[in-house]
Formats: structure tokens, sequence, C-alpha cells
């Protein structure tokens, strides 16, 4: 794996359905049960994050990690975390069950992938969809912008081919 993946378990969602706890058993991502072990200059995806997710993150994900919060959408409180270069996922569709459809209600799988997709991460971002049964629709759903976002180099470039899409 190029990019180390990490996931704040909050321990809010059915474990059957977790796709971070399934990623973690795949080996695929390290599960953090404190937010205080989250990788100090990570980047954390976030709806909350002022800065869209681009290209020009990529040298720090390499080096930090990306982190998730895996948290409840109906309880989703997400924390403000020092030292943490929190992104924005730009507009994108659910594929996952839960949320078919429903734009920005990504499960934590969907928005590591994203990002890594971003990031020109293809491979790995293939890799852990390939996981879960409706993984690729993830990827079908999202293709075009998805590599809009890819091409940009800049947030406010992702922000800007955003535009397109909503």
């Amino acid at each position: 794996m190029t990019v180390n993946l990490f996931a704040y378990d909050a321990k809010q969602c059915d474990p059957k359905k977790c796709t971070s706890r399934k990623l973690a058993r795949f080996g695929l991502l390290r599960l953090l049960h404190s937010t205080r072990i989250i990788p100090l200059g990570s980047i954390l995806l976030t709806p909350e994050g002022e800065k869209a997710l681009s290209v020009e993150d990529k040298p720090r994900a390499e080096r930090r990690g990306i982190v998730v919060l895996d948290v409840s959408w109906k309880a989703a409180v997400f924390p403000k975390i020092p030292g943490i270069h929190e992104r924005a996922l730009p507009y994108l569709l659910a594929a996952n069950p839960v949320n078919y459809g429903k734009p920005f209600k990504l499960s934590s799988v969907e928005a590591l992938a994203a990002a890594l997709y971003i990031l020109g991460e293809v491979n790995q971002a293939e890799t852990v969809l390939g996981k879960f049964s409706w993984g690729e629709q993830f990827l079908k759903l999202n293709r075009e912008p998805l590599e809009e976002y890819a091409k940009a180099r800049t947030s406010r470039e992702v922000v800007k081919a955003q535009e397109e899409f909503i």
C-alpha cells in the first residue's frame, strides 16, 4: 500500500456493516480507538473541512496517511483534532446499501477510496473497494467526477470542478 490508512472507530455503527472494521480485518487499514493517537500531520477526511482534498495533499498523505472518523451519520459529531489537516471530499454519490445515491453520505471505505483516487492512487482505491460487493459500483457511479477531481491541481480547482456535478 502506498498510503497508510487509519480509521478512528467511535463504535457507533453496526459491527456487521462497519466498512472500517472489515478493512482492518484484511490488513488494509489500522483502527484507532482514541483520537489522541491519530498520527500528527495526517489528513483527516471530514465533511467539516474548510479545504477540499486535492493532488497537492499527496506528499502529506504518503508521509503521514489518511484518516477517517468512523461515526454514524445519525449521530455524526466530528471532533476537532489539533495537528491534523482536515480536508473535505467534493461532491460524490454513495453506492453503499444504506445511503445509495445520496450525495456526500459516503461510508468510510468510500471516503478513503475517493481520497486515494483523487490523489492518483487508483489501484489502492480499487483494492479497498474490492472487499465489498458494491465497491465497484461506487467507481462506476462516480467515475467522471473522480477523474475531474484527480486532474485538479489545487483545492480551489477541485471546488471549481465540483460545480459541474452539483
